[in-house]
């Protein structure tokens, strides 16, 4: 079973392989499904800035091609100080799959925090409302 402690340093491994020219800052994602198997992303940026892809969605995206869709925990590491938190869109492609996913976020290069998605997006979209 994948200790928090191993998931982030997964998401920190993933992190290398950032590509992020314009802005530098270079994130990683693990997301852990409930099989026990890892999925990592790392940001992708694009001179079209709205192209640019996001770590955590990448790692859920490799996962669903892979046929995975319960998702159990996700890591999160990148540049920067302090908590970085995953945007609104990250936010709202997790909750497609789940609502009681647990996210940790890295908070300087050995400590981490724990939310869950729901303190995260409290009020997601969703069409069966």
């Amino acid at each position: 079973m994948m200790n928090t402690e191993n998931l982030m340093r997964q998401a920190r491994e993933a992190q290398k392989n950032a590509y992020a020219p314009y802005s530098g800052f270079k994130v990683g994602a693990a997301l852990l499904t409930c099989k026990g198997l890892v999925y990592r992303g790392a940001n992708v940026e694009n001179s079209s800035f709205g192209l640019t892809v996001c770590a955590e969605r990448i790692a859920v995206f490799k996962g669903v091609n892979a046929g995975e869709s319960d998702f159990k925990a996700l890591a999160v590491a990148a540049s920067g100080s302090g908590l970085i938190y995953p945007c609104g869109a990250c936010l709202q492609v997790l909750a497609e799959f789940t609502s009681e996913l647990a996210i940790y976020l890295a908070e300087g290069r050995e400590g981490f925090r724990c939310f869950s998605l729901n303190d995260l997006l409290p009020l997601r979209f969703s069409l069966n409302q």
